[in-house]
């Protein structure tokens, strides 16, 4: 069995229902098998939501540094005072304070190899933006912080769809759909497929902007002027991508299961049929970035905070995703990092054709 993966986790807005799912996905012991977690948080936290979820006893280490993570157990590193009090289902600065503390802490550990993968609870942008965070998203501020170019990608068993915008206004979509955007953002569509996922020639399709995908201009210029110039040089690159695509037909008509990803260009055109049939089991990946973050496909549901009604399936799959794909990229850059051996020690002797022993088969 290979050894666990050392996971971190970001708590979220604390007034929501991370804390809740972290604790739940964690009661089944089985986990540990396969990682190691360390959440950012403060112990009275996570003891405010256990206390309403089960009086189960859960083994909690409190730890200094990642190092010190305790195999099977929740290992807890301090990342805000812990005498900030929840006050379940309300939008706070405190609480938005909190979940930015616990976010830099854990993102500064996973720059640091520290942790191999992060998977962040939800935030909410209105308690995020009280207290002076100055992002739209968890995507863009792993964008600032991390290397490489984000994209967005949703995950699932049914589906899988990535953002060429994502927390982005509808009237400001349009200029920032540019020919160079589309391709950037198939090329670590393709990349992100190959290394994460372990699809060696993924299929992958784009969808248009405007309806019809712009009826050959009649309803919109994208598609003709932008996105299919985009997709052809694409392809001429070696991708194997198809598009533009109308969105409506492409899905209604089950054209989707076709294909090994889908490129959206904009946040509810993906993300409103990536939850019709993915809702409670699809996770969030940030690809194209030389470190892994997953999420669970929901926010904060403050309505239901605090009433042991949330859903773990989502954040236990965001887990378990991470965990592949930690995995899944370690084989891929293992297995690309030195395609031809290297001339040293026993393969100096046989440098050229007259050092090869006589009993060489040819």
């Amino acid at each position: 069995m290979q050894q666990p993966v050392k996971i971190g986790i970001s708590i979220g807005d604390i007034n929501g229902i991370g804390p809740e799912v972290i604790i739940k996905t964690f009661l089944n012991p089985r986990l540990f098998r396969h990682c190691t977690p360390v959440i950012y948080a403060a112990p009275k936290v996570l003891a405010a939501h256990k206390a309403v979820i089960t009086d189960q006893h859960i083994k909690i280490a409190n730890i200094s540094d990642e190092s010190k993570a305790v195999p099977g157990r929740i290992n807890i590193i301090r990342a805000f005072e812990d005498n900030i009090k929840v006050n379940f289902g309300k939008v706070s600065e405190r609480s938005g304070r909190a979940a930015s503390q616990s976010l830099h802490k854990a993102v500064h550990a996973l720059k640091a190899g520290k942790i191999d993968a992060l998977v962040t609870a939800p935030i909410h942008k209105e308690a995020m933006k009280k207290a002076g965070f100055q992002y739209p998203g968890h995507t863009e501020y792993l964008q600032a912080e991390l290397d490489g170019h984000s994209l967005m990608l949703m995950v699932s068993d049914n589906i899988r769809i990535a953002l060429a915008t994502a927390h982005v206004p509808v009237k400001e979509i349009s200029p920032l759909i540019t020919r160079e955007r589309i391709l950037e953002k198939i090329f670590i569509l393709e990349k992100t497929l190959q290394q994460d996922f372990g699809i060696e020639k993924p299929l992958i399709a784009v969808l248009g902007l405007n309806p019809h995908a712009g009826e050959a201009g009649v309803l919109g210029i994208e598609e003709k002027k932008v996105i299919r110039p985009a997709v052809e040089a694409a392809k001429k690159k070696g991708v194997f991508v198809n598009g533009p695509f109308p969105a409506d037909g492409f899905f209604g008509a089950g054209e989707f299961r076709k294909y090994d990803a889908i490129l959206a260009m904009y946040h509810d055109q993906g993300l409103i049929p990536f939850k019709l049939l993915s809702f409670g089991e699809g996770v969030n990946f940030t690809g194209g970035l030389n470190a892994i973050r997953t999420s669970p496909d929901h926010g904060t549901a403050f309505d239901i905070a605090g009433q042991n009604k949330a859903n773990p399936a989502s954040f236990r799959h965001a887990v378990f995703t991470a965990i592949d794909i930690v995995r899944t990229r370690r084989a891929f850059l293992d297995a690309h990092a030195n395609p031809l051996p290297r001339r040293t020690g026993k393969m100096k002797e046989f440098a050229s054709d007259d050092d090869v022993p006589t009993n060489a088969s040819t």
